[in-house]
Parts: C-alpha cells; sequence; structure tokens
C-alpha cells in the first residue's frame, strides 16, 4: 500500500522562524491533531514518529494552516529545546552561496 505523503513546513510562533520541514501521512496528521504534538511519517525508518521521542524536543502545535491546493501543511509551534537533530534551534542554518 502506497502511502501519500504532504510535506509539513514547522514554524516558530514566536519568532516565525522556519524551524523544520517534515513530511505527514494520513495517521500522522491525526495524531498531530488529537495530541497536539507534531507527528511525522519517517521515510528513512518508514514509520511514524513524534518529533522529540528521543531526544525530548518536542514540538507543542499552537495552530495548523493548510495551503490552497490542500497538500501541504504550515504548523506553528511552541518547541522545546532543538528542533534539528545537529542541536540546532533550525534545521536550516547553512547558507548557500546564490
Amino acid at each position: 500500500m502506497k502511502t501519500t505523503l504532504v510535506p509539513a513546513v514547522i514554524q516558530n510562533n514566536i519568532t516565525g522562524d522556519v524551524l523544520m520541514l517534515g513530511y505527514m501521512n494520513e495517521e500522522a496528521l491525526a495524531k498531530t491533531k488529537q495530541t497536539r504534538r507534531v507527528w511525522f511519517w519517517s521515510r528513512s525508518k518508514n514509520r511514524l514518529w513524534k518529533k522529540g521521542e528521543t531526544s525530548g524536543n518536542t514540538l507543542r502545535v499552537i495552530d495548523m494552516f493548510c495551503d490552497c491546493d490542500n497538500d501541504a501543511y504550515l504548523i506553528r509551534v511552541d518547541p522545546k529545546g532543538a528542533t534539528c537533530h545537529t542541536g540546532n534551534t533550525s534545521c536550516f542554518y547553512r547558507k548557500e552561496n546564490i
């Protein structure tokens, strides 16, 4: 069975900083709404996972928005701890030369 994934942009509710991009399937979306904690579908582990399940760095959902095509989400969160697995606040910390 093919799992349909939608991108979810995670944004700090206070600062407006983009923290990360993850992918959600239907189950991750439902669990996120139900628990008000961010859940994703891990493409590398091929399973559902809650952000912070091993690190303790969680994302509490404040607001959720769906885009006009109903195929992507913006989730505004209150982060506890670093969001990136590298220990950085955001996964978007490496500047590209343009």
